[in-house]
């Protein structure tokens, strides 16, 4: 098939974090300090992936404030004629180091919000004072007139919250916000029970969200993620495998979509080993799930398949154990109805513990 080039890079530059949020989707295991690609192996990345065509880089962990030559990162993708977007948790950040990183030619900033109060936020990210450091930050960036997201994960312990957060990026002046149900991947996936939204609470979402479009159009762009285990359709991830972003974990390993490497049986080449346009173009793993030859079905014969790609391969690989399965979200999976039963059961569970994520 005719592959287009990749107009997106996430960077995850660290899986280290001062937050411990127990709907993380990074891997279970984490890379370590030691194992983390040194300053100059970034660099000539983030010119390989100028050279095949990336235009947006997206610099993220973990915390990447914890990597101290972030700014001469951002300097590096900027020299590279990239658009760099820091996403963060803020916790790290000082007014100073701002300006530094703003001189480095840093674009745009993506902060995350674990809730919209001092104890909610506190709560999900595990981490006390973070919610007031948020806030803080949010003050530096607006005085900047650096381009601001907001960007909120909500679940069953604080979906109730979406109003207030849309009110919130309003008052931080963002341009967008993004409202991303959880999804189920990594350690988000061990707190699936504690996690899963009502189908009430999802179907709420999407009314807000509706609705915040249309009374905020040309003031705030509302991105949104909806809870597919409700929905009877699967997301349309990755816009396709392999076919408009990629990912370079911290250790140098270069996949296709976040969590490609909870699926057995794919090996994944590194950035410091093989050239990018090599692995993008010609990569055994990168070729396993693009265009529709590898499908199943009911898949191989669906009128929508070139519309959703039969949905997420991580979160077939989770539910199905086949990542070549239809993802158990679409209406049209054999396992679709077991899936809508675990969710039902998990919603008449009484109070489920988080469990935090730590280093």
């Amino acid at each position: 098939m005719n592959t287009p080039a990749p107009i997106a890079m996430l960077a995850e530059l660290t899986h280290r974090c001062p937050l411990a949020c127990p709907y993380c989707s990074n891997p279970v295991a984490l890379t370590q300090k030691a194992q983390e690609l040194p300053t100059e192996v970034w660099v000539s990345a983030f010119q390989q992936a100028a050279e095949l065509g990336v235009l947006q880089l997206h610099l993220s962990g973990g915390e990447p404030l914890a990597r101290h030559d972030l700014s001469d990162l951002i300097a590096a993708a900027r020299d590279a004629g990239l658009y760099t977007n820091l996403i963060t948790s803020a916790i790290g950040l000082t007014e100073k180091r701002l300006k530094t990183l703003e001189d480095a030619g840093l674009d745009h900033i993506q902060l995350s919000l674990q809730g919209t109060d001092t104890e909610m936020a506190d709560y999900i990210g595990g981490y006390k004072g973070g919610f007031a450091r948020k806030m803080q930050a949010a003050a530096w960036v607006r005085a900047a007139g650096i381009p601001l997201t907001l960007n909120t994960v909500l679940h069953r312990k604080n979906l109730h919250q979406l109003p207030r957060a849309i009110e919130m990026a309003l008052e931080m002046e963002a341009r967008r916000i993004e409202v991303a149900i959880v999804q189920f991947h990594g350690w988000a996936l061990d707190n699936r029970a504690a996690l899963m939204p009502t189908k009430e609470q999802a179907d709420e979402a999407t009314r807000l969200v509706i609705k915040a479009r249309g009374t905020y159009k040309g003031r705030l762009v509302l991105d949104y993620v909806p809870a597919d285990y409700h929905t009877g359709v699967p997301k349309r991830c990755m816009g396709g495998w392999g076919m408009v972003g990629l990912n370079i974990a911290p250790d140098g390993q270069v996949l296709p979509c976040h969590a490609a490497q909870t699926i057995p049986g794919l090996t994944f080449q590194r950035i410091d080993d093989t050239p990018l346009r090599d692995i993008w173009y010609d990569d055994p793993a990168f070729n396993a799930y693009r265009g529709d030859n590898w499908m199943q079905e009911p898949c191989k014969s669906c009128e929508f398949k070139k519309r959703d790609f039969g949905g997420c391969r991580c979160q077939a690989m989770a539910i199905a154990g086949d990542a070549a399965a239809t993802d158990p979200t679409c209406q049209k999976s054999p396992l679709n109805v077991q899936l809508q039963n675990l969710t039902n059961h998990t919603q008449n569970e009484d109070e489920i513990e988080l469990t935090y994520r730590k280093m």
